[in-house]
């Protein structure tokens, strides 16, 4: 009797795990390990590309300056997971009313 080995998520040159991005759409390079030890750090893992989780840091940052959070507060906490949720695999994740963005340097 042979016996069956479960498929693997595909590797890229590197001989890291990739995976298929829901931010780019396409299959990258994945995060080493789970951000979180919950549904929605499996979630994450299993299909946010390390490229998406960089571009989430950086509004992260910016969602936490704008709203002046404090992540010691739990519902600080949850508004940020519910803003990454909605950022990966909702509408996207929404802007503060009175936000402007930067200018570009030249």
């Amino acid at each position: 009797m042979a016996c069956s080995v479960p498929p693997t998520r595909p590797e890229d040159t590197t001989g890291k795990r990739t995976v298929f991005c829901v931010k780019f759409q396409k299959e990258m390079v994945g995060l080493a390990e789970p951000p979180f030890d919950n549904d929605l750090g499996k979630k994450i893992y299993d299909s946010v590309s390390k490229d998406a989780w960089k571009m989430w840091i950086e509004h992260m940052k910016m969602l936490m300056n704008e709203y002046r959070l404090n992540l010691g507060n739990p519902e600080a906490q949850e508004f940020v997971l519910q803003q990454m949720d909605n950022y990966f695999f909702g509408a996207g994740s929404a802007l503060p009313a009175d936000f402007v963005a930067p200018k570009a340097k030249d």
